[in-house]
């Protein structure tokens, strides 16, 4: 059962290994047959040349080279796949748009620093990592999000039904202790300083065979991973405890955003567009995940990444909400959290509402609904 779990693990790293050497997609305007709500593929609109009008065509092309950096190489992860689907269903085209993908290291601070200085257009951030980023004076501006919880969880045994249990026992983390798993902690009672916490590597295995008691991960990596061993865990989530987060979060340099709102708003609508394809057409979006690497690209745990958040997305984002809409209130929630926990120092709840626009996104929807192409 180990061994299951080691060779999962060894072509996960493979597949990282391998797609770091990489820097950008192809310019590939292939499109699937058809699109997800049964209207015209974007193959057929660009086919008599776009599916905007001239003049919108036009700002976006004048807005020049949109490079967007990935939040962590080309995993499927929600706000990366649907992104490199776009590209290959020619979504981007269809809306004039030249854009240049390129895989991130999972490092959010150099994103945030590449995305304030210009050399990144758009990236994935955090809601929590756009009012960190902005608090250490890293201009950067949110434009959407999907949902507002968080990716991070930590696992348990099965046995473990309270957290106080965890009192006095050892967990592990990579690192540092998430704000939010240190925050459902003390909401569930548990004495967090009795708790001894110790920095781990990336196998999952170490719970199970009981090195430690509790394991921080992603709520859509480390379970699947030990499912797939044959290994069942307990998953606590800081949302049930209404602890807030984000996921699905997008930032862009704001004076790219300010010159070039059509752009900025296009580019969005066709990772909103892609990701409706995805959700009904995961394994074929995977596979134009896989294609970018060179080889060890682990196609059935990365389908089981981005179902897994689809699926979380679906389960939380806010109600009669257009999809990617930033939460005003769980902006608040969030500053006030990260200023409790002393990971900022300067920024207000209400000053963290101004590092949000929410307009490109509100911009795409008619009717609760999202136009294709552009009105």
């Amino acid at each position: 059962m180990e061994k299951r779990l080691l060779r999962a693990l060894v072509a996960a790293a493979t597949a990282v290994v391998a797609a770091s050497g990489l820097t950008g997609c192809s310019g590939d305007t292939s499109s699937a047959e058809g699109a997800p709500d049964g209207t015209t593929s974007s193959a057929q609109a660009t086919a008599g040349g776009t599916a905007i009008s001239a003049a919108r065509c036009a700002q976006n092309k004048a807005a020049g080279k949109i490079t967007y950096l990935t939040g962590y190489y080309y995993q499927a992860s929600a706000s990366i796949l649907e992104y490199l689907a776009a590209e290959k269903l020619g979504y981007f085209d269809a809306l004039c748009l030249d854009v240049d993908i390129k895989p991130g290291t999972g490092n959010t601070g150099q994103n945030t620093k590449l995305l304030a200085s210009g050399q990144v257009t758009i990236s994935p951030v955090s809601e929590q990592d756009v009012i960190q980023a902005r608090d250490n004076g890293v201009g950067i501006l949110g434009i959407s999000a999907y949902s507002n919880a968080g990716l991070e969880v930590l696992m348990t045994m099965p046995a473990i039904t309270d957290l106080k249990q965890l009192n006095g026992t050892t967990l592990g983390q990579k690192g540092s202790l998430p704000v939010g798993i240190s925050a459902m902690l003390t909401k569930a009672g548990a004495d967090v300083p009795s708790i001894k916490q110790v920095v781990v590597g990336y196998d999952p295995s170490i719970l199970p065979r009981g090195q430690v008691q509790s394991l921080t991960g992603f709520i859509s990596n480390e379970p699947n991973l030990l499912a797939a061993a044959g290994q069942q865990v307990k998953v606590w989530r800081p949302y049930d405890y209404h602890v807030p987060g984000s996921l699905g979060g997008m930032a862009a340099n704001p004076d790219f955003a300010a010159k070039h709102r059509t752009a900025v708003e296009d580019f969005l609508r066709a990772g909103l567009h892609a990701y409706d394809y995805c959700s009904t057409k995961g394994e074929e979006c995977v596979g134009y995940a896989a294609d970018l690497s060179d080889g060890g690209y682990d196609k059935a745990q990365n389908l089981k990444i981005w179902q897994t958040e689809v699926a979380l997305v679906q389960q939380t984002k806010t109600p009669d909400t257009p999809l990617g809409l930033v939460d005003m209130d769980n902006v608040t929630a969030l500053a006030e959290l990260l200023a409790k926990h002393s990971m900022v120092k300067k920024t207000s709840a209400a000053e963290a509402k101004s590092f949000f626009d929410s307009s490109y996104l509100t911009a795409l929807y008619q009717s609760g609904q999202l136009a294709w192409p552009a009105a």
